[in-house]
């Protein structure tokens, strides 16, 4: 067995890690961390950047947003269902943050919104390209370069297998390294931020009830199984409620072309396996609203709907939504994608030349379909009677061929399941601190309760990014008593 040691034993180095291992460096302690893979990241490397509330960037812009606006509007989404000392802390915090990151050479493009409901927090890192996704890799890459500065050690390729404890506090971490060797690290604290379950498929139908590819289509990036959760679980953390950071998912998996996939975004006509429209298709722009609405659904699956005077405006005029994830609006090859997918069997995209044929080939009822395609051109002509859809958007179904596309629940993986406190120490079922253990970022993140906070965009990452460096200073405090 290989030994190390060190005063704080950091698990995993995604960008909760990174930031616990560079803010407990600062504050004097000696690091050690555990990373699964063979670079550092994690997910976070396809993302764009973290939230931040009251920063510079917002102040240039005029935005009018402050810690009290987001704190009010945070609690009211979620019913006061989550913990306010600690919403307040990351909050009060993320400016700051984002100053702290941009000491470290990170910079940012600005503060965006994702999408025209929600509030321009979301601060996307500058990578000397167009703004879009994998941004984020640079803000890691400048976390790790910070850590290796300030001497954090880094054992890649070495899982974490376990916490030790003695007298009920923590003393040490198991860990297996390349070619299978056995690691201890000796510390007295372990920070476990190892992502949540992602990649799970047994936790997720275990935990959510939700069957991975089947009805369920979230990110399942390699490797995050929920280990941290296991090992805070087995050291006396309280279980929480786990669940998916929804967000919906176009296509079911199935790989399809940006042209085809901006114009099945669009504010279409939305339909379930009934036939039936099911909601004012303005917030389908909130994927995590589109995703709650499916999820909700018979076979948790519904279906967007356009004809060809649809696709051909947006051809020759451009989408009417887009969002910073999908910044290419071009749809010019919409023709060419969705052939594709067609001689390649798709069993999520389909076209059809009578409205009879399109139900029956996405198996929904044909009369109920018939009935609710004539009603819903009727409010093209008139006003939205039944969801009161913006006029702007609504665009009736009547030319042939018709197209549909189906959405299923989907989102960036799992959030929650151990029990923090405002200090990111993990607490037992007495919500009492376990001495010397801590988590962050999505293992601990029961800030959602039933849905994601997508009107202050850059929420998970801000999350990670805070509750790491929160941990990372009480982890350091705990230690240096």
């Amino acid at each position: 067995m290989k030994k190390y040691e060190a005063q704080i034993c950091v698990i995993a180095a995604g960008p909760s890690g990174l930031s616990a291992a560079v803010q407990a460096a600062q504050d004097g302690a000696k690091v050690i961390v555990l990373e699964k893979n063979a670079a550092v990241g994690g997910a976070a490397n396809m993302g764009m950047g973290p939230l931040g509330i009251g920063t510079k960037y917002q102040k240039q812009q005029m935005i009018d947003i402050s810690v009290e606006k987001a704190f009010n509007m945070f609690m009211d989404y979620t019913h006061y269902n989550v913990d306010a000392r600690l919403i307040k802390r990351y909050f009060s915090q993320s400016a700051e943050t984002i100053q702290w990151l941009e000491d470290m050479g990170v910079e940012f493009e600005g503060a965006f919104k994702y999408f025209p409901q929600s509030e321009a927090t979301w601060h996307i890192v500058k990578t000397g390209k167009e703004i879009g996704p994998r941004a984020a890799s640079f803000m890691n890459r400048a976390l790790y370069q910070k850590a290796l500065e300030l001497g954090v050690e880094f054992l890649l390729e070495s899982p974490a297998q376990k916490i030790l404890k003695e007298d009920g506090k923590v003393v040490g971490v198991l860990a297996k390294g390349p070619g299978n060797e056995e690691i201890e690290v000796k510390c007295r604290a372990a920070i476990i931020c190892t992502g949540g379950a992602g990649a799970n498929k047994q936790m997720i139908r275990d935990k959510i009830g939700l069957e991975w590819g089947t009805n369920v289509f979230n990110f399942a990036i390699p490797g995050i199984m929920g280990d941290g959760l296991r090992m805070a679980w087995d050291a006396g953390a309280d279980q929480l409620p786990v669940r998916i950071e929804m967000a919906a998912n176009c296509g079911g998996g199935e790989p399809a072309s940006g042209s085809v996939s901006n114009i099945f975004k669009q504010p279409n006509l939305l339909v379930n396996r009934f036939g039936k429209r099911i909601m004012n298709e303005d917030f389908m722009q909130n994927t995590t609203y589109l995703s709650n609405v499916a999820n909700h659904q018979k076979d948790k699956i519904v279906f967007s709907i356009v004809d060809s005077s649809i696709v051909k405006y947006y051809v020759k005029n451009g989408v009417e939504v887009t969002s910073l994830v999908d910044p290419d609006p071009d749809v010019s090859g919409f023709y060419e994608g969705m052939e594709t997918l067609l001689a390649n069997g798709s069993k999520n995209f389909f076209r059809a030349d009578t409205l009879e044929e399109l139900a029956e080939k996405i198996g929904v009822n044909v009369e109920n379909f018939k009935e609710t395609v004539d009603t819903y051109n009727y409010f093209c002509d008139s006003y939205d009677q039944e969801f009161f859809k913006d006029p702007r958007f609504l665009r009736p179904i009547f030319k042939a061929p018709f197209y549909a596309c189906a959405f299923y629940p989907g989102g960036y993986g799992t959030v929650g399941g151990v029990r923090i406190n405002e200090n990111c120490e993990a607490c037992d079922s007495e919500f009492m601190p376990i001495p010397g253990l801590y988590c962050a970022g999505a293992d601990s993140c029961n800030i959602y309760d039933d849905s994601y906070m997508f009107l202050l965009p850059g929420n998970s990452m801000g999350y990670a990014v805070n509750t790491g460096r929160i941990a990372g200073m009480s982890a350091a405090e705990y230690v240096n008593l």
